[in-house]
């Protein structure tokens, strides 16, 4: 029975709910969820001076035309409230701590970032852009997902575990140069389907 990363329904005055392949003219929308969601998870990590910084307007722009990648977008109504970052994972993402490939590298994708703007949160966005980018990369051949969470971040890891996925054993410490953030990679099917 495939995982099921998230429950969704249409509630008696909710507009729908979508997801959608990004265009370059999204990048401004996902830069300002990405700052808001950062700033939540990340401001006594990294400063609010180093977040404000961030060209990241520029930087999607860059990502939703790289080649190899798909940057998906979810909706509700006229507004866009998250987005998911997916392609095949480079060779360093897939290897084992010890610097070895598994088996399955080859077929093995890195969600590389999945946010949805903490205001709407809990609506099932999440499950849809995890759903979408999963059906996409099972088109292209790939199996198996991997992904990258902060430690302490216990609703996303909550999120994947809903979802079949579960730690593999590497973890990564990333300098942010204010301090140091412990990252744990998860893996999963990507035979995922979204329950109503």
């Amino acid at each position: 029975m495939p995982a099921t990363p998230d429950s969704f329904g249409t509630l008696p005055g909710v507009s729908a709910a979508e997801v959608r392949p990004a265009s370059p003219s999204d990048a401004a929308e996902i830069a300002r969820i990405q700052r808001i969601a950062w700033r939540a998870a990340y401001t006594d990590l990294l400063g609010a001076e180093a977040l404000d910084g961030l060209d990241l307007e520029s930087t999607w722009a860059e990502t939703i035309d790289y080649p190899g990648s798909a940057v998906y977008l979810a909706t509700e109504g006229s507004f866009t409230v998250g987005y998911c970052v997916a392609g095949p994972a480079p060779e360093d993402e897939a290897a084992t701590a010890d610097g070895s490939l598994p088996d399955d590298a080859r077929a093995t994708a890195l969600i590389a970032s999945l946010v949805v703007e903490p205001r709407w949160g809990r609506r099932g966005h999440a499950g849809r852009l995890l759903a979408t980018a999963a059906k996409n990369l099972r088109a292209d051949g790939l199996t198996r997902g991997i992904t990258w969470v902060a430690q302490s971040d216990h609703a996303t890891l909550g999120f994947y575990r809903r979802a079949g996925w579960a730690p593999d054993g590497t973890v990564r410490t990333l300098d942010t140069g204010r301090g140091t953030l412990r990252e744990v990679r998860l893996t999963g099917t990507l035979e995922l389907e979204l329950t109503r």
